[in-house]
């Protein structure tokens, strides 16, 4: 689905995602993309910023409070960091600005879509039909932190936490390898598949986000820890590595 009040801009997307076999739906108002997207439980949403009715921030905020995980890729004129990393902050999982590369765009959204194509179950709030029980070996177990992969659901304590796919991409790859330090480049690879464009902001927004939710004191965090001048680690609090380096 592409939500894009200039015609011009949506008409180009719609084309070039067409050439790729897709399926495009266009609505050019924020109210319009947020009744669609409940209605036709697209695969993929490319999310103008800028738009009457309601803007993309706000569609974002409502998809992402009513629990809705489809990729979200937001395009905007605006060019300022704190733009892009609100962006994030509330759940979007790319971002590009105008003037953008409609060939780069495409790549973009080929990495979105193979990314999200392991989720369990049909997109949207619905809860997924009855499935078998998860199989204990496909669970990720750090502590009292665990991650069920193939159901896309983390609990911590046994309580779920809601996290965008983009957080739980990197708190995936994280607790595979509990202990281990990840670099900022290696996070962005594990987010996107690249590194071009975009900054080590976003992983640092990422992280952050994280700590709110898996921390019971995000600025003293005992599971998701900083390592000066290299990255980030998660670690078990209980085996006493639950400090930063």
């Amino acid at each position: 689905m592409i939500a894009e009040d200039d015609d011009k801009q949506a008409e180009l997307v719609r084309r070039y995602l067409q050439r790729e076999g897709h399926a495009v739906t266009v609505v050019t108002d924020g109210r319009a993309a947020v009744e669609q997207v409940r209605r036709r439980a697209p695969d993929l949403l490319v999310l103008d910023v800028m738009m009457p009715r309601t803007d993309g921030l706000d569609v974002l905020r409502i998809l992402r409070a009513e629990a809705y995980e489809l990729p979200v890729l937001m395009l905007t004129a605006r060019t300022t960091e704190d733009d892009l990393l609100l962006g994030l902050d509330l759940g979007a999982d790319d971002y590009m600005t105008k003037p953008y590369s409609p060939r780069e765009l495409m790549a973009r959204v080929r990495t979105l879509l193979r990314r999200s194509a392991s989720a369990a179950g049909p997109r949207g709030a619905a809860a997924p039909a009855a499935a078998p029980a998860p199989v204990e070996e496909h669970l990720i177990t750090v502590g009292a932190l665990v991650i069920d992969p193939e159901r896309h659901e983390i609990t911590l304590d046994g309580a779920g936490v809601d996290c965008t796919p983009g957080e739980f991409r990197i708190l995936t790859a994280m607790a595979a390898e509990p202990g281990r330090v990840f670099t900022r480049q290696r996070l962005l690879q594990e987010l996107h598949g690249y590194t071009r464009y975009i900054g080590d902001r976003t992983v640092d927004v990422h992280i952050m986000n994280l700590r709110k939710k898996i921390e019971h004191q995000p600025k003293k965090p005992q599971r998701l820890l900083t390592v000066f001048g290299v990255g980030y680690k998660l670690a078990d609090p209980a085996k006493g590595a639950g400090r930063a380096s």
